[in-house]
């Protein structure tokens, strides 16, 4: 009996506490549908418009600190685009000095133009592609950055360095106008450097505009010359404004200067080309000058 007793008190007990665990008001008893699903996980993607202090193609999260373009900074990004179709196929990203990227540097190259309201290639400036970084392509990150970046005067295109410089301010419509930046009179240095001087000082080199190469190896590109300052010659006459015939090799000298190997692997063809005086101190531009500014030698 006792036995029996205590069985009798265990299960109303347990009648009891199975009561207090019903379903509270408002409630339909089903935990599970009352999670909010979680948010999809979000890629990281730069923006444009933004500067930043490192000048290096490498796009870690860990050392992407952007500034304000107002106030010094090296690079600037000015696009931010996405690979598709056998570029966004690949199992990593392309390599910045790869034939693979030259596509996106034509692209770069074609938006730069409008970013600074003219030929970049016209001033110290430079451009790179800047393409996500591997952790980032492997979790499925298809981005690339474009940059632009000033020059120094001396060991810039007319020198063997891309090099990025501290500057302040955005190059957005840079070249709009006449700037310290654009290409004029030159003189060369003792280490056969062109270094910008007044056109009304004694000079021998004038910037005249750029001729876009074959699209091949740098070095043979750089090895045959003479194709070159005949296409300057042409560059230079559409500068002056003088007749492309045969009496234009009796009007002036050429000289030019290739991208750097680097930049050429990038995709870089834009040869820039100077009127070269053959020696004589000129004190004026030979811009628009006709067959005055450069006659029959």
């Amino acid at each position: 009996m006792r036995r029996y007793g205590w069985a009798a008190l265990t299960a109303a007990l347990i009648t009891v506490a199975l009561a207090g665990c019903g379903t509270p008001a408002g409630t339909d008893g089903d935990l599970a549908d009352d999670w909010r699903p979680m948010a999809a996980a979000q890629q990281f993607v730069p923006k444009a418009d933004e500067c930043h202090l490192i000048d290096a193609a490498t796009s870690y999260l860990v050392s992407y600190s952007p500034v304000d373009c107002a106030k010094t900074h090296k690079v600037e990004t000015f696009y931010v685009g996405t690979f598709t179709g056998a570029l966004a196929d690949r199992t990593a990203p392309p390599k910045t000095e790869s034939a693979t990227l030259r596509s996106t540097f034509a692209d770069c190259d074609s938006r730069a133009k409008k970013f600074v309201a003219g030929e970049w290639r016209d001033a110290r400036l430079s451009l790179q592609v800047v393409p996500a970084s591997p952790a980032a392509w492997s979790g499925g990150a298809r981005w690339y950055r474009c940059d632009i970046y000033e020059l120094n005067e001396v060991s810039g295109p007319n020198g063997d360095s891309d090099a990025a410089i501290e500057r302040a301010g955005s190059l957005r419509n840079a070249l709009a106008s006449r700037s310290p930046l654009h290409y004029g009179c030159m003189n060369e240095d003792k280490w056969k450097m062109l270094r910008t001087v007044a056109c009304t000082a004694g000079h021998q080199f004038e910037y005249a505009g750029t001729w876009t190469a074959p699209d091949r190896s740098w070095a043979d590109a750089t090895r045959d010359q003479d194709p070159v300052h005949a296409a300057c010659r042409k560059v230079i006459a559409r500068y002056a404004k003088v007749p492309v015939d045969a009496n234009l090799v009796y009007r002036t000298g050429t000289s030019y200067r290739f991208p750097n190997r680097l930049l050429w692997e990038r995709g870089d063809r834009g040869v820039r080309c100077y009127y070269w005086s053959g020696g004589t101190m000129v004190k004026r531009s030979i811009a628009g000058g006709g067959t005055k500014a450069l006659p029959i030698q």
